[in-house]
């Protein structure tokens, strides 16, 4: 199937953030009487708004957070990402080499995805094709994210790609009623993390080199060259 745009989630798909946040959080989490523990930061927290992800932890611990807990968080993960956030290792080639068009679509603040990029020096590449969950007024899995960034980019859902990394990512595209891959490169996979049983995107891809590769398959991509 010939694709006219490529939507790219971008914690744990094109920057490897998860482990990175899920040791903040869970630390943080511990911290204040919320033991936290991988298999439930998959199951709460991974490919969430913090908005979403606070109503999970009332209904796990039965009492909100504390009220200055999400200003101390981001102060923390900002840091944590600023210092060590890297790339996916061989986005940059990948993005490089693609001859269609493609945006991002993802659940984080505008503010965490700019330092995101910035960290990472993938910055160039989204530069006026960057959507997040502040622009749609329901966040994944409901499809509102991906059909709002196919529209802005003048684009039928149907002939739509997603490339998403968690369960969440996953059903929101299908719902959007586009093709999905899963993009299990990221450490939080590779340590573990599973999409439920049942569930399945269209395509698995391992890793970068293996997600170009896919894309020269399908005639989407070329040659590299700068962004």
């Amino acid at each position: 199937m010939a694709f006219d745009l490529v939507i790219f989630d971008c914690d744990g798909v094109l920057v490897d953030s998860e482990m990175l946040s899920a040791g903040v959080l869970m630390s943080m989490m511990n911290e204040a009487g919320f033991p936290l523990s991988e298999e439930a930061f998959r199951s709460d927290f991974l490919g969430r708004s913090f908005a979403a992800a606070t109503l999970r932890v009332k209904e796990r611990f039965g009492r909100p957070l504390p009220e200055d807990f999400e200003s101390r968080y981001r102060d923390r993960l900002f840091a944590t990402l600023e210092a060590e956030l890297k790339p996916m290792a061989g986005v940059a080639e990948m993005l490089a080499a693609l001859r269609v068009p493609y945006c991002l679509a993802t659940s984080s603040s505008p503010r965490r995805l700019a330092l995101s990029l910035g960290a990472s020096g993938l910055a160039g590449y989204f530069a006026g094709r960057c959507f997040t969950a502040s622009e749609v007024s329901r966040g994944k899995p409901a499809p509102d994210l991906f059909l709002h960034a196919a529209a802005k980019m003048g684009a039928d859902p149907a002939r739509c790609l997603v490339i998403e990394d968690s369960e969440l990512g996953v059903r929101a595209g299908l719902a959007a009623g586009m093709a999905v891959w899963h993009f299990a490169g990221g450490c939080h996979v590779l340590a573990g993390y599973r999409l439920p049983e049942g569930l399945a995107a269209h395509r698995v891809i391992a890793d970068m080199p293996g997600m170009a590769a896919a894309f020269r398959e399908l005639g989407l991509s070329s040659l590299a060259h700068s962004p």
